[in-house]
């Protein structure tokens, strides 16, 4: 299903309905390194719960610039432009806290998650290949298997604000599947990027990120595989 294609409680258009919807927020949600809020979109007779992220909850971070909103809008648009759809609908705009990130709120089995479908959910394998992809051209620092959620029988990739540096500097558990053949749906889309990021990606980021968006795609397709992590080192910590 792709993620745009969601619908729930008579809502067909989640990217319209993120923008538009009133906002009542429910609790700030445990665990997270930054401020981070499960809210309650309503618009008519229809609700849906999202995720905000407001900018002013960041804590400031060495490697990335304030803003990490952005590169999760950024990470739904990608996921999009690839044709992938493992980003779940986000959009930028501005909340009871002020501008943050807002994306529709995944309804997962918690007991699951990269580790427990790679076992046990084989007809899932494609959708985790989508995901590994995906990870190299956003340059994911965080991929753990806590950011793999099982639900509506497919799997959705959350928490992609440490995403897109210049410097390439993957950090993922998604390696099972090095030496695994390019899907050939996004062969083309990947393609595309090696000369022409969407616009619309471009305005969140600098200059030298979409750059180098266009260098991994480049560099990807001259492999035509997902590769290995040689070094052992290009995984988050904790990595649940």
């Amino acid at each position: 299903m792709r993620a745009n294609e969601l619908t729930l409680d008579g809502v067909d258009d989640p990217i319209a309905f993120l923008h538009t919807a009133d906002i009542e927020i429910d609790g700030r949600l445990p665990w997270s390194s930054n401020a981070t809020f499960l809210v309650t979109l309503r618009a008519g007779d229809a609700a849906q719960r999202a995720v905000y992220k407001p900018v002013r909850g960041e804590r400031p971070l060495w490697d990335f610039p304030a803003g990490l909103h952005r590169r999760e809008r950024a990470a739904y648009l990608v996921s999009e432009a690839l044709g992938v759809g493992v980003v779940p609908p986000t959009v930028i705009r501005d909340g009871p806290l002020g501008e943050g990130s807002f994306q529709w709120f995944v309804d997962a089995d918690h007991s699951e998650h990269y580790f427990t479908v790679l076992e046990a959910r084989d007809d899932l394998h494609e959708r985790l290949v989508d995901i590994a992809v995906f990870d190299i051209v956003a340059n994911n620092t965080d991929r753990k298997a806590g950011h793999c959620l099982l639900a509506h029988d497919t799997v959705w990739a959350i928490d992609n604000g440490l995403c897109f540096s210049e410097e390439f500097k993957l950090r993922t558990v998604i390696w099972d599947f090095a030496g695994t053949a390019l899907p050939d749906a996004v062969v083309p889309r990947l393609d595309a990027f090696t000369t022409s990021v969407p616009l619309e990606v471009a305005a969140l980021l600098t200059d030298d990120e979409v750059a180098a968006i266009s260098q991994r795609c480049a560099e990807l397709l001259t492999i035509g595989e997902l590769p290995a992590d040689t070094t052992g080192h290009r995984y988050p910590w904790p990595l649940i």
